[in-house]
């Protein structure tokens, strides 16, 4: 349906998941993270090559919705916190535990957990002016979506700790060097490399594929990603209602307004 928050399309058994939030730049609510559980249960037992994660929008997803959250009463903020964390954690491991690999068309920014679905993805094809970025250290939260779960494995401890407590962007070719992207390629040409991969793994034998992907993840690791995620998930909640997090969503969202009505120019 196009009024949900995730579209689902599958088409020469290539699955393709958008995220359709554009107006709140695909932001996680636990209204997006549902329907995003509803498009892979849609998907599950289908004959796939692969599974491609895209974004409406200027922004691939700007992570968890600052906004939302703030609105939420303190002392009912922490049960949200859980609940949005918790369905964020889920989908990650669910596409971590794809038979198939997960492509994410990045073409815009993601920030904060949303980075969780890059760090989970097999291949990125990523344009020139997307980047990651954390946030957390700024905002006063804990770093949740696999920042310290998933990313201090795909790129080392001291690397992915310099990033986020120094709130540092990861620009589209740091990203390459990093490995967290596959190729970096302009904007208008991420579906053609997409098509490109898909192409390529449709030549490749299925069992095989699935045999890789279940060897590259074997239970001492998916088990270690999970402990790692629901660590994650209860400093964030540790946190979530403290008077620092209080006064960092007020910074925020303030900062967001004035970009908005040109008082200053974005860092």
């Amino acid at each position: 349906m196009s009024d949900a928050l995730v579209l689902v399309e599958v088409a020469d058994r290539v699955a393709r998941l958008t995220l359709n939030r554009p107006a709140r730049h695909n932001s996680l609510v636990p209204a997006l993270l549902d329907d995003f559980h509803a498009a892979l249960d849609a998907i599950e037992g289908e004959d796939l090559v692969a599974v491609v994660l895209a974004a409406k929008g200027r922004s691939f997803s700007s992570g968890g919705d600052v906004a939302a959250l703030a609105a939420v009463p303190r002392g009912a903020r922490r049960d949200y916190a859980g609940q949005l964390v918790g369905a964020l954690n889920r989908a990650i491991l669910r596409l971590l535990d794809l038979p198939c690999p997960l492509i994410v068309r990045l073409h815009g920014l993601a920030t904060g957990g949303s980075c969780g679905f890059v760090f989970a993805a097999d291949l990125v094809a990523i344009a020139p002016a997307a980047f990651l970025a954390p946030y957390y250290v700024d905002v006063g939260f804990a770093p949740d979506g696999g920042w310290t779960a998933l990313l201090p494995e795909r790129i080392g401890a001291a690397r992915a700790g310099a990033i986020q407590l120094l709130n540092r962007r990861i620009a589209a070719d740091e990203a390459l060097d990093l490995g967290l992207a596959t190729a970096v390629v302009p904007a208008e040409q991420l579906d053609a490399q997409i098509a490109t991969w898909t192409a390529a793994l449709a030549t490749k034998v299925p069992a095989s594929i699935a045999a890789t992907r279940a060897l590259l993840m074997p239970p001492w690791r998916a088990a270690a990603i999970r402990a790692g995620l629901e660590r994650e998930r209860a400093h964030f909640l540790d946190v979530i209602e403290t008077p620092q997090a209080e006064a960092g969503m007020a910074r925020f969202l303030a900062q967001r307004d004035e970009d908005a009505v040109g008082l200053k120019k974005p860092a």
